[in-house]
């Protein structure tokens, strides 16, 4: 398995949603939560003062445009306060008070505006990297994309393939379900794809709208958590069998690992109002016996070396900053420190979700790298699964 990557491309999200903003709506929201007095610290414990959203704070928090008598309707509600004996003018103050009441966007307000942006900023980051890799949209043989939080059929595959546009004969591979797993997965799909045909170019785009989670009814600790983490970000990166001029990085090899009866740890629920993150505190822990796992493969990828062996990069998208913590404590003996200073810059401006790996690469590639320099990407995401690829800088 050899296949080479050019400089990934990123756009962040173009709204910046500051902590205090967040912590404000919460306030007004949710007077009586009992975690209440306990926002600052919660909010200080993320080291996130700022993330980047595709849309702002107040197209999250808005009411429907709708009525509270959105169900079953001012009609219906009429005809039932009549027969209960009400008169006409008692009627009308009802329905006119009934209609007052604010009602919480619907999936669709909530997921038609993340959506068109989703594709527009994938369109961006996508023609970013191709110019990055010195291609044309003309030269593209496969594309492979994933957008989780913002579901639609056809998906972002299709939009991309009109909106570049590209070739008919692209071979179009969407993965909306790998979530936080997408870049390392779109990785080593891609070195499978140039390892079949070297001289085929891949094309991955993810585009996630995780502010799509931000649901402000929500009164839950947890819920608190997921509106303090997401951030918004498209990346996209070219990956070919053969180096180019414009390569950055070689993979060299994939591994991947996913743990049983794990379905419920983290989720997507859709409800009425959109898209919430379901949270188990018991995720970290499984995630935990993922990093295990991956120090194994390491360990046995490089028995034989006849030499101590160790990366000099670890990008590593594990979901927060408490697995990051458990990486560094349980790194075999004699690794250096500061293998993950990307990926906690990368956690400063807040969780990008599938977008995060690449991120991560992004900002090791612009910190400067030197030839050989060995380097291992990992990701984890709800299923339990997790995907890591070894390779090294050119």
């Amino acid at each position: 398995m050899s296949a080479y990557l050019c400089p990934p491309a990123v756009i962040h999200g173009e709204h910046a949603v500051e902590t205090g903003q967040i912590l404000a709506e919460v306030r007004s929201r949710h007077p009586q939560a009992p975690w209440l007095p306990r926002i600052e610290g919660i909010a200080a414990s993320t080291g996130i003062t700022s993330r980047g959203w595709m849309l702002p704070l107040a197209a999250a928090t808005a009411p429907s445009s709708g009525s509270g008598l959105r169900t079953p309707g001012a009609g219906a509600a009429r005809e039932a306060l009549a027969r209960g004996g009400f008169t006409d003018r008692e009627v009308d103050r009802a329905i006119a008070a009934l209609e007052a009441v604010p009602a919480p966007q619907t999936v669709q307000e909530r997921t038609a505006p993340a959506w068109a942006a989703v594709q527009e900023y994938g369109e961006r980051a996508a023609r970013r990297a191709l110019h990055s890799a010195g291609l044309e949209t003309t030269d593209v043989d496969c594309l492979i994309t994933s957008h989780s939080t913002t579901p639609a059929l056809p998906g972002l595959d299709l939009s991309l393939f009109n909106r570049l546009p590209l070739r008919g004969d692209v071979l179009l591979l969407p993965a909306t379900q790998w979530a936080c797993i997408a870049g390392t997965r779109s990785l080593a799909l891609a070195a499978d794809l140039v390892a079949a045909d070297p001289d085929r170019v891949v094309l991955a785009v993810i585009s996630e709208a995780l502010s799509t989670t931000y649901q402000p009814a929500d009164d839950t600790l947890e819920s608190l958590i997921v509106r303090l983490l997401f951030a918004d970000t498209a990346v996209a990166v070219v990956v070919t069998g053969r180096p180019r001029t414009e390569s950055v990085l070689r993979l060299d090899a994939a591994w991947h690992h996913t743990l049983p009866g794990t379905v419920d740890l983290h989720r997507l629920d859709t409800r009425a109002d959109g898209t919430h993150f379901v949270m188990d505190r018991r995720g970290p822990r499984a995630v935990q016996e993922t990093v295990a796992a991956m120090w194994n493969w390491l360990r046995a990828r490089h028995q034989d070396d006849g030499r101590p062996w160790h990366p000099d990069l670890l990008l590593a998208h594990p979901g927060g900053t408490r697995v990051l913590e458990y990486m560094e404590q349980t790194m075999p003996d004699g690794w250096p420190a500061g293998l993950l200073a990307h990926s906690r810059d990368s956690y400063t401006t807040g969780n990008r979700g599938g977008a995060a790996v690449l991120d991560i690469l992004r900002r090791a590639h612009d910190a400067g790298q030197k030839t050989g320099s060995r380097t291992v990407l990992y990701a984890a995401a709800p299923g339990l699964t997790a995907t890591a690829l070894e390779g090294e800088w050119l």
